[in-house]
């Protein structure tokens, strides 16, 4: 547990307790799911969060909701990528710790994963939405960290809807013959490669630079564990090289870093500020 050092950048502290990025944690009963539009995305933006998760006594399952087919190299691939890379996803998941029974492929054709958004798509057939709220309730999902959807790639930011959306109707008294409900306690953005929205950061009068609100920063032989898993994806050596480069930035002189937003995806009104200024608005009487 020590390995990993987690901080809140709003109030600028750090601690080795996982209580600051999941509040509440109580180890043996925390399962968390990480919400994965392409298969190795969850790896990249959150695989530090699932092996911190995993060390700390919970159970950390990845959603993986695009097939692949998009990512053949070769011509002749075409036709085997998808299977190619469900193996190579086990693989891969499976050096962080996770079992495959714990991997779940939802099967949505890439760059098009926007279209199958919702429940009832306007062809009568199911969308997203059924599938998800069953996937989180079956499993009793607690934890739940979505992609950013912030200028990364369109299934990202279809995925960043369906993570905020469903999540919090996971736990609602809603259709409930798709399972018992489940409470989802707090939701994470992660990112794969692009930077955050400056909404948070501009909400907490926070620098603009600082656009994530929460961190793990890891012992350097974690990285290793992740390029191994990431290697796993032969097929897709020729990306896989240079996001590998690029995570050499991550480093922060006391380990390496993953960065987050913690976010409400179902935030409250709150009138108060609003009756305050309402009250000290002078009133025009008629004539």
């Amino acid at each position: 547990m020590s390995a990993f050092t987690y901080y809140d950048l709003r109030r600028g502290i750090g601690e080795r307790d996982i209580n600051l990025l999941f509040p509440g944690w109580v180890p043996g009963e925390e399962r968390l799911m990480v919400i994965s539009p392409h298969d190795d995305d969850a790896l990249l933006g959150a695989g530090y969060a699932m092996a911190a998760c995993q060390a700390n006594g919970g159970t950390a399952y990845v959603c993986i909701l695009c097939d692949g087919r998009a990512g053949y190299s070769r011509v002749e691939e075409r036709d085997t990528i998808v299977a190619t890379r469900q193996k190579e996803s086990i693989r891969a998941y499976n050096r962080l710790g996770i079992d495959e029974r714990r991997v779940f492929f939802m099967g949505f054709p890439d760059f098009s994963l926007v279209s199958y958004v919702g429940w009832k798509l306007s062809s009568g057939t199911d969308g997203t939405m059924r599938r998800m709220i069953e996937l989180m309730r079956e499993n009793g999902i607690t934890r739940l960290m979505i992609p950013n959807g912030y200028r990364e790639h369109s299934d990202h930011e279809a995925a960043y809807d369906i993570g905020r959306y469903d999540g919090v109707q996971a736990g609602d008294p809603v259709a409930v013959d798709w399972g018992p409900t489940t409470v989802i306690k707090n939701t994470l953005q992660y990112s794969v490669w692009a930077d955050f929205s400056p909404e948070d950061a501009l909400l907490h009068g926070a620098d603009t630079s600082i656009r994530a609100n929460r961190a793990i920063v890891a012992e350097y032989g974690l990285e290793d564990t992740i390029a191994e898993a990431l290697a796993q994806w032969e097929s897709q050596g020729q990306i896989i090289h240079g996001l590998l480069e690029q995570r050499r930035e991550r480093d922060c002189g006391l380990g390496l870093m993953e960065l987050y937003i913690e976010l409400d995806p179902r935030p409250k009104l709150p009138f108060a500020p609003y009756a305050d200024f309402i009250r000290s608005l002078p009133v025009k009487e008629r004539g």
